[in-house]
């Protein structure tokens, strides 16, 4: 089947526009002269569209049910004394994840898993297509952006009070908050959305559509208004770009220098941080210097930064109170009261869209460092030791395969499943988190990887480097290269593909140069490589310097309120909301 007659085949419905999603954002409304926002645009707009086989992608994104397993990792079991996998009562696999206490080698101990949801909290902020179809006649290159390309929090303040005003208090200043939540019946300072039949009531559906990135957008209204309790004589404008700048210092001194390296940040922004030189206006620019104000590039939405999906863990630890049922414990005792980030269960996942659990408030500890430090040796402490982002790599976990938003619901709430237990996706949808991004970014028509890095001015990597898996000792020499998955491929990734293959070649570089044993090469941290590096990070602070309400333009002088020593993390906004 050609690529043409599948995407036609597999054709979606894309959400309707209304005149409403047209309106700017509040926040810059005035600083770009009250023009709608520009939408998607190209960094490279002169390279061609990388061309693959239909099949070749699916091929890569799923396997082919023989010996190549795709981007998509094969599901982590219980097994039994023979090495079968274990089913439970009713035939289904029981999904399990590496104990706490034991080394999961696929952990990134440079980055803890809260990251992981910041940073897809940034990407609500940033970028919102309304055509989630795929066919042959969708061009989503000229699709407008819902979202301002400004780090301005309109996915927490909407359009602010005056045309959303559900989403505020009376004093059309602080936002809504829901119901308090217990950790499991232990009190906590953490509350749920504000929902209406489930569904919260907040400025972008998709802050709901997971526990974690839940709690967290719930983390930022407490902190929002905790500034408005104190800073009583701000206007909400000024109110909100003063938590704005807050966020925007995280972006810039917390989560990238984790995600590119401090050396990255510090070529493109060599005077932020420093003395009185926070918001000097320079940055050392390259392929971005063309890019209009409130334009969203294409190789960043499509592609680059979706390096998140490979961060995400299988399993996680809400709070250390949540304690197994006796039935999970018999049948699952390494999960130990963790939940699958999906599950066609409600109960065993942490699936949103839905009314939150009340026992299940965030312990923040688990994903940030507000108490502990996030480092190997602290694996003995189980249960509290902060929990590692993944590393970045070719493989998603298993659970990405069956994304809630096109599985089949229940009456009951839960997921139909197949025989094994697994969501069934909706007729004629695709749930499959690789095979989507990778059908997106040939529907875009994206360039390749090579191209990309060759208009760079760097060397692309060989189609040899170009792997497919886990980044691990255990798989690093066993993975195949991405040619083994279709001749489409040969000097011809996908630019995704190419970002966290990319990634993934620069980690097995350095640990292969390593005399330690495998655990502590394992261990190693990792970060994007000069291309996906380049292209995220960059194409952030291009973002913020056209904006002129960003912090980037704000002055030589402006320091965040909440620092401590200096500093401002996610530990410290954590702090000052409350939640840690």
């Amino acid at each position: 089947m050609d690529r043409r007659r599948f995407l036609k085949s597999a054709l979606f419905t894309g959400t309707a526009l209304t005149a409403a999603h047209m309106v700017p954002k509040f926040a810059n409304a005035q600083a770009m002269g009250n023009a709608a926002p520009t939408g998607f645009q190209r960094l490279f707009p002169n390279l061609p569209a990388a061309d693959f086989s239909t099949e070749d992608l699916m091929r890569l994104a799923t396997g082919d049910g023989k010996d190549l397993t795709g981007m998509t990792a094969e599901p982590e079991v219980v097994e039994n004394a023979d090495g079968t996998p274990r089913r439970n009562k009713e035939g289904h696999l029981l999904i399990t994840a590496t104990a706490e206490d034991e080394q999961d080698d696929e952990e990134n101990f440079g980055i803890a898993s809260g990251y992981t949801y910041l940073g897809q909290f940034i990407d609500h902020d940033l970028t919102l297509n309304p055509n989630n179809a795929f066919g042959a006649d969708v061009n989503t290159p000229r699709d407008p952006n819902l979202r301002t390309a400004w780090f301005d929090l309109d996915s927490l303040y909407g359009r602010g009070p005056a045309d959303q005003p559900y989403l505020f208090a009376a004093d059309g200043r602080t936002l809504l908050t829901g119901r308090k939540l217990t950790e499991a019946g232990a009190p906590s300072n953490c509350t749920d959305l504000p929902r209406l039949n489930g569904r919260a009531l907040i400025g972008d559906k998709r802050n709901d559509e997971n526990v974690i990135v839940s709690q967290l957008h719930s983390a930022f209204v407490a902190f929002h208004n905790q500034v408005a309790k104190e800073r009583t004589h701000l206007a909400f404008r000024d109110l909100a770009r003063e938590v704005a700048w807050h966020y925007q210092w995280i972006v810039l001194t917390d989560f990238l220098p984790r995600i590119v390296g401090a050396p990255m940040m510090q070529m493109l922004l060599p005077d932020f941080g420093t003395k009185d030189l926070a918001g000097s206006g320079r940055a050392n620019r390259s392929f971005t210097k063309d890019l209009r104000p409130g334009e969203m590039p294409l190789e960043f939405a499509g592609a680059a930064y979706r390096f998140g999906h490979s961060m995400i863990r299988p399993a996680y630890r809400i709070n250390t109170r949540l304690k197994p049922t006796a039935q999970e414990q018999k049948e699952n005792p390494a999960l130990a009261g963790r939940r699958l980030i999906f599950a066609a269960s409600q109960t065993s996942g942490l699936n949103g869209f839905r009314e939150y659990p009340q026992e299940w408030a965030i312990d923040w500890s688990l994903y940030f460092e507000t108490e502990r430090p996030l480092t190997f040796d602290r694996i003995k402490d189980g249960p509290t030791r902060v929990q590692a982002a993944y590393k970045f790599d070719t493989a998603l976990v298993n659970p990405l395969a069956f994304l809630p938003e096109f599985s089949q619901s229940r009456p009951d709430g839960h997921f139909a499943r197949d025989g094994n237990g697994q969501p069934l996706a909706q007729p004629g949808k695709i749930s499959s988190l690789a095979l989507r991004n990778l059908l997106r970014g040939s529907q875009q028509g994206l360039p390749s990887g090579q191209a990309v890095a060759r208009a760079m001015g760097l060397d692309p990597l060989s189609d040899k480097d170009l792997r497919i898996g886990k980044a691990t000792c255990e798989d690093m020499d066993e993975n195949r290269a991405i040619t083994a998955y279709g001749d489409s491929f040969k000097g011809n990734a996908p630019l995704w593909v190419y970002v966290l293959a990319e990634a993934q070649a620069q980690w097995v570089a350095r640990v292969k140069a390593m005399n330690a044993p495998d655990a502590i090469r394992d261990a190693q941290p990792s970060i994007l490589g000069p291309v996906g590096g380049r292209l995220v990070a960059e194409t952030i602070i291009a973002l913020m310097m056209g904006d002129e309400t960003s912090l980037l333009r704000a002055g030589r002088g402006w320091r965040p309120a909440y620092q401590d020593k200096g500093v401002f993390t996610m530990r410290e906004l954590l702090k000052a909301a409350g939640r840690a």
